[in-house]
């Protein structure tokens, strides 16, 4: 059994909070071309966006190189604007056991939350990717005060 842990980030957007969690939970085959630098492809392979139970994958750059993540939506709340995804594939299982991600929007913060469960001890907590969804959300809020 290896190390659990949880990395919280929470930033403040200027758009309305219902906007970003449109972009993210309804309309998300945009963000490769909101934030093409962070996000190059985005395919659903079963199910509808948004719906529990759907299989996506995303190809993200992280430090330079292209990575792959595959995931399916487990739980939704449409009150609290949050999802909840599980890795079912892809480079972040090369280092973890098991990665949730979580998104929650209240007013204008936006929150996301790893949950995960590292290979060793060795393992580096998930910073770099994290990065990666902080940029992604600057250049999706960025999108919207364009509007």
């Amino acid at each position: 059994m290896g190390i659990k842990g949880k990395l919280i980030a929470s930033m403040e957007v200027k758009c309305e909070g219902h906007s970003v969690h449109d972009i993210f939970h309804v309309n998300t085959h945009h963000i490769p071309n909101i934030s093409p630098n962070k996000i190059n492809v985005f395919e659903i392979h079963e199910g509808e966006i948004g719906k529990v139970g759907s299989v996506v994958s995303t190809k993200y750059n992280e430090d330079g190189r292209e990575k792959f993540i595959k995931h399916t939506i487990e739980a939704t709340d449409p009150q609290k604007k949050s999802v909840t995804w599980k890795v079912i594939e892809g480079d972040l299982l090369e280092l973890y056991n098991s990665f949730t991600i979580v998104t929650s929007i209240e007013d204008q913060w936006i929150t996301w939350t790893f949950v995960y469960e590292k290979k060793t001890e060795d393992t580096p907590e998930p910073l770099a990717f994290m990065g990666v969804v902080l940029d992604m959300t600057k250049d999706v809020e960025g999108h919207l005060l364009k509007k």
